[in-house]
């Protein structure tokens, strides 16, 4: 019997993301009653949020578990990467692109791509 999609040992591998990297939330999260002092179902993070990974940890040995700072909310969450994107990449995706006088991943207008830049 075969590890399913979800049982994939993460830990396997290095973690997507390292301390110090500015991360966005792909969805909303909500507490499920790990969260101290939050009503379970209480929203904690939403989509489009930004944070800063501050640590990492393990969960069940099989799982990285991300602490992001939402710097905005004053909060610290535990993140899996499936619901992170990383901001850093993006922009350094989009500088490497404009310097090539492209469109960041082929798309848009390089007027775009300066967008991206400057607003780092």
């Amino acid at each position: 019997m075969g590890l399913g999609r979800e049982e994939e040992v993460e830990i396997r591998k290095a973690p997507v993301f390292k301390p110090g990297e500015w991360v966005r939330a792909k969805r909303l999260v909500k507490n499920d009653g790990t969260y101290p002092r939050k009503e379970i179902g209480e929203p904690l993070v939403h989509k489009g949020d930004t944070g800063y990974v501050r640590d990492i940890g393990t969960f069940l040995q099989m799982f990285y578990i991300y602490a992001v700072e939402w710097t905005e909310r004053g909060t610290i969450v535990g993140m899996r990467a499936k619901e992170l994107i990383s901001i850093d990449r993006e922009l350094e995706e989009a500088r490497a692109a404009a310097e090539r006088g492209e469109s960041p991943a082929g798309t848009g207008t390089e007027a775009e791509a300066d967008t991206a830049i400057a607003a780092e």
